[in-house]
């Protein structure tokens, strides 16, 4: 909530996942994305820093000395789930990859309908309102993988993390679970987007509300240029 109004002057975005369905679905610039996402992951990655020097301290004693920097499931004192998120020992490659992928949906459909005037829309309260969206997925989803529902907030720290001396199990935790929170967001972002502008969003800004739900503009190009060549003829 404090990060949407901090960043509100450039759109409330802090999640690259949040930025791509923009961009397929509500015409936000495709050249702002690169941008967007390298400001967003560096940003997390500083946050980190800033943490970690801060406790640094205190981690040395949880952890039991300054050279011992451990992750879940390699030590009973482990710290760096403060960094970035870790799933739960149970859990199977589909398992989590599934939990992402429905936590991620959930946001960008929630987003959708604060933002969509419309219907009905938060207005001044977006921020507020999203608090409580972000709340309810962690609340509900979040003890199987922490709701890795952003790659900036999760892969930036998580290499912070590697950074400064704890290893290679940051990537190999969870058998390699760290891939799962850069694509699942994605693709939960995009689809959960999708579904608000399939049922709900009115607006002509969606693909999906332009003939037949936005694949024509995938074959207007070519009817396009066959249109042309008959009228030079």
């Amino acid at each position: 909530m404090l990060g949407v109004y901090v960043s509100g002057a450039s759109g409330s975005h802090i999640n690259p996942a949040v930025t791509l369905a923009s961009c397929v679905l509500r015409k936000f610039p495709w050249h702002k994305w690169p941008i967007y996402a390298a400001a967003q992951v560096l940003g997390a990655m500083c946050a980190a820093a800033i943490i970690y020097g801060n406790y640094k301290s205190a981690i040395d004693v949880y952890e039991g000395g300054a050279n011992l920097r451990t992750v879940p499931g390699y030590s009973d004192t482990a710290t760096g789930g403060i960094f970035c998120t870790y799933p739960a020992p149970f859990m199977t490659r589909t398992g989590q990859f599934f939990s992402e992928f429905i936590a991620s949906s959930i946001l960008m459909f929630m987003i959708f309908a604060l933002k969509d005037d419309a219907n009905l829309g938060a207005g001044p309260l977006f921020p507020l309102g999203l608090f409580f969206v972000v709340f309810g997925i962690g609340a509900c989803f979040g003890w199987e993988t922490g709701y890795a529902i952003n790659l900036a907030r999760d892969f930036g720290p998580r290499l912070v993390s590697y950074m400064i001396g704890y290893g290679p199990e940051v990537w190999q935790a969870g058998n390699y679970y760290f891939w799962v929170p850069i694509i699942a967001p994605f693709l939960g972002c995009i689809f959960g987007g999708w579904l608000y502008d399939m049922f709900l969003y009115v607006g002509d800004d969606s693909p999906v509300n332009t003939p037949f739900i936005g694949l024509r503009r995938l074959v207007r190009p070519i009817g396009q240029r066959h249109n042309d060549g008959q009228s030079h003829v």
